[in-house]
């Protein structure tokens, strides 16, 4: 990242506000005159999901070089130092499965961090001027495995609760055209700024995996820009919404490992949305079996290797766009 030893409790200038070094990979930026943004943007929740990590620090390189000059409040946090530091998707346990409360529920170095991650973007929402204001949280990932469609958004369970043609269109112009709708409260990181800070917030997975330095960055750069078209201008001048912009998954089953015996039957290099023939055994459960109930059912997040109660398979179909609530 940067000087973390030295930066660590200071307080810089930029050219229009502060850059405040609050902990390790927790960074707030306060312009002197905000607008009426409050933008979160989190990355290494899986301390080897490098893309993202590069992304993050080099906004805020550039923040303090001064070639990037926000206008809103920003919070960087770069998620899981210790996984980083050992080139590991996780210390002890996935961090992304210990939101909302589920952190209390142990001891790992992942519970600990998820506890303190909750209360630095509570405060960061609670220190904003007061008045109408928006909330933003893009939780930036990047898969384990190819996927059909490279860049896809998960966009959290909304409880009844119309979606939001701006931020659809704000993912688009990042290159994120593809969604995938979760229909239930999990313990994911932007399900729990959604639900606890009602901000507008999706994990957003950029691509696959890959070690620090083969990351294409021009594959990020449409967003990149529009991440930092978003904390630097005052108003983002969007095009008018195009629902032929967007294809729309929706869950149709999650599958839970819960015991030791636990198989997927196709290959480990199978990729993201793809499909599979009706009635094709995907995975067993000990006895259990699963198989393809419907035509056009696709595999997402496939993982034998998943804790015991943990999800190891989600299975989505391709809904009409026209099917949502919009706003």
């Amino acid at each position: 990242m940067t000087d973390d030893v030295q930066l660590l409790n200071q307080t810089l200038a930029y050219d229009g506000g502060q850059i405040i070094f609050q902990d390790y990979g927790v960074v707030v930026i306060e312009p002197s005159e905000p607008g009426s943004k409050d933008v979160v943007y989190s990355c290494a929740v899986h301390g080897d999901e490098t893309a993202p990590i590069e992304i993050v620090r080099d906004m805020i390189h550039g923040i303090m070089r001064g070639s990037i000059k926000p206008v809103q409040r920003t919070l960087f946090l770069i998620a899981n130092p210790a996984a980083i530091a050992i080139n590991k998707r996780f210390v002890d346990m996935n961090m992304n499965r210990l939101f909302s409360g589920a952190h209390e529920k142990g001891h790992s170095p992942e519970h600990k961090r998820a506890a303190n991650i909750e209360h630095y973007v509570s405060a960061f929402f609670d220190d904003a001027p007061s008045g109408e204001r928006r909330r933003y949280h893009y939780d930036l990932h990047t898969a384990i495995r190819d996927s059909q469609y490279e860049k896809f958004g998960v966009y959290p369970f909304t409880h009844g609760g119309p979606y939001k043609k701006d931020q659809l269109t704000f993912l688009a112009e990042c290159g994120v055209t593809t969604i995938l709708l979760n229909q239930a409260p999990t313990t994911t990181f932007s399900y729990y700024s959604v639900r606890t800070h009602r901000a507008d917030a999706f994990t957003v997975e950029l691509g696959k995996v890959k070690p620090f330095g083969e990351n294409d960055r021009s594959k990020f750069a449409a967003a990149e820009k529009m991440f930092t078209k978003l904390i630097c201008e005052a108003e983002l001048d969007l095009p008018e919404f195009d629902p032929q912009r967007t294809k729309v998954f929706d869950v149709c089953r999650t599958i839970n490992r819960t015991v030791e015996d636990f198989k997927l039957y196709f290959p480990d290099d199978v990729a993201n949305f793809t499909p599979f023939k009706q009635g094709q055994l995907l995975a067993t459960d000990g006895s259990k079996e699963y198989r393809v109930e419907q035509a056009g059912e696709r595999i997402i997040f496939p993982n034998a290797n998943v804790a015991l109660g943990q999800r190891a398979l989600l299975t989505v179909v391709d809904i009409p766009l026209e099917r949502l609530q919009l706003v």
